[in-house]
C-alpha cells in the first residue's frame, strides 16, 4: 500500500456526517498522548520523586509506579496502532513494536532491575537500568516518529 502524506486520506469537513472525530485525529491525539506520557514519565515523574523525595524513598515509589507506567505504554501503543493502521501501517507497525517491546521489559527487565536493587548487585542494576532507559528512549523516539508522520511532507 502506497503511504499517503499530508491530509492522510482524511474526508472533508462538508463530507463528515457524525460530528465526531475521525480515526486519524483519535490516532493522533492518542499516539500524541503516549508520547507525552512517556516523556512526562521519564524525564518529569521520575526526575521530580528523586529530587523531592529521599533515595530509598523516591526509589520505593518509582518501583511502585513503574508497572503501571508500562501498562499505559502498552495499551496506549497498542490502540494508537489499531488506530492507525488503515492510514499509515509504517506507523501503526513502529507503535505495534512499542507495545510488544514493553511487555518483556514490564515482565522481565523490570523483576531483574528489582532483584538487582535488593541483593545489592550494583554492577548489574547500573547495565540493567541502562537497558531499561535505552528501551525507553527508543520508545520516545518511536512515537515521535509517528508524531511527525503526521505533519504534510514538506513541499506539498
Amino acid at each position: 500500500m502506497a503511504e499517503r502524506r499530508g491530509d492522510r486520506g482524511r474526508p472533508a469537513d462538508d463530507e463528515r456526517t457524525d460530528g465526531g472525530p475521525d480515526v486519524t485525529t483519535l490516532a493522533l491525539l492518542t499516539t500524541a498522548l503516549l508520547f507525552g506520557g512517556m516523556v512526562l514519565y521519564s524525564f518529569g515523574f521520575a526526575a521530580f520523586l528523586f529530587t523531592a523525595l529521599p533515595a530509598e524513598t523516591a526509589g520505593a515509589t518509582i518501583r511502585r509506579a513503574f508497572p503501571h507506567f508500562y501498562l499505559f505504554v502498552i495499551g496506549a501503543a497498542a490502540l494508537a496502532a489499531a488506530l492507525l493502521w488503515p492510514q499509515d501501517r509504517t506507523g501503526a507497525l513502529l507503535l505495534a513494536a512499542v507495545a510488544a517491546t514493553t511487555v518483556p521489559t514490564r515482565e522481565a527487565l523490570m523483576p531483574a532491575i528489582n532483584r538487582a536493587t535488593d541483593t545489592g548487585a550494583r554492577t548489574r542494576f547500573k547495565w540493567l537500568h541502562g537497558l531499561s532507559v535505552a528501551i525507553t528512549l527508543a520508545h520516545i523516539g518511536a512515537a515521535g516518529y509517528v508524531l511527525a508522520r503526521f505533519l504534510p511532507a514538506s513541499g506539498a
